[in-house]
């Protein structure tokens, strides 16, 4: 595992003090924002895609694949751990995404919906690994760790960010994982997740907390008295 692709320093991520606008990494390909004109555009080709993968046109899912594959394996990789899962629960995606898009019924954006299937079908795959080791009682897999980005980072750093992130709630690692290292925006990740925006809000919050209580440096008593 390495420092979870952060490009800032691991503090300004969980610093409780409220951050400025532009000390995220945004997405690189944002499903919305910016400019009306951008996310009039966005919903416009959201909607395509919808309209070309219900109708059976390879060329929406092509398009579909070229513009979010690399990002959905990343995700599935975070959530996994190894590529090769990752790469196995895109494909399945796709699948799932094909057989079941008449049931798509516009209440979220069309990649949105798509990335939950990607997110559901990751977690099918993770109890069926952790099903596979309780049987074989294999203690050699590790959890699930997010693929290294930022190689320059100090290794005892990694370590330390890698056993904190281990001790959160699967619950509260994903949606730290999904707006801290995806660039995810709470929307998105409410829909992804399907539960609320402030619910998502709440859960970042208290990742970070317990985050900023393992990773800080205990106080010594005479810092304490002073």
């Amino acid at each position: 595992m390495g420092t979870m692709g952060l490009a800032l320093p691991w503090r300004a991520r969980i610093s409780p003090t409220p951050r400025e606008r532009g000390t995220r990494v945004e997405p690189s390909e944002p499903f919305s924002g910016g400019s009306s004109s951008a996310a009039a555009d966005a919903q416009s080709e959201d909607a395509a895609l919808a309209a070309g993968c219900r109708s059976g046109d390879l060329r929406a899912y092509e398009r579909l694949y070229a513009m979010h594959g690399a990002r959905m394996k990343n995700v599935a990789r975070n959530v996994l751990g190894n590529p090769v899962d990752a790469e196995d629960a895109v494909q399945e995606t796709f699948l799932k995404v094909q057989r079941s898009v008449a049931s798509f019924r516009g209440q979220s954006s069309f990649v949105t919906w798509t990335y939950r299937i990607l997110i559901n079908t990751c977690y099918d795959a993770r109890r069926s690994r952790l099903r596979k080791k309780e049987v074989a009682n294999d203690d050699s897999e590790e959890t699930p760790r997010p693929e290294p980005r930022a190689p320059g980072a100090h290794p005892s750093l990694r370590m330390a960010l890698e056993r904190a992130l281990a001790k959160l709630s699967q619950h509260q690692r994903d949606v730290f994982l999904l707006y801290e290292v995806e660039g995810f925006r709470h929307a998105e990740i409410a829909g992804m997740l399907e539960m609320s925006e402030t619910a998502s809000k709440n859960t970042l919050f208290q990742a970070k907390k317990n985050l900023r209580q393992m990773l800080e440096p205990p106080r010594s008593s005479g810092a304490e008295t002073r």
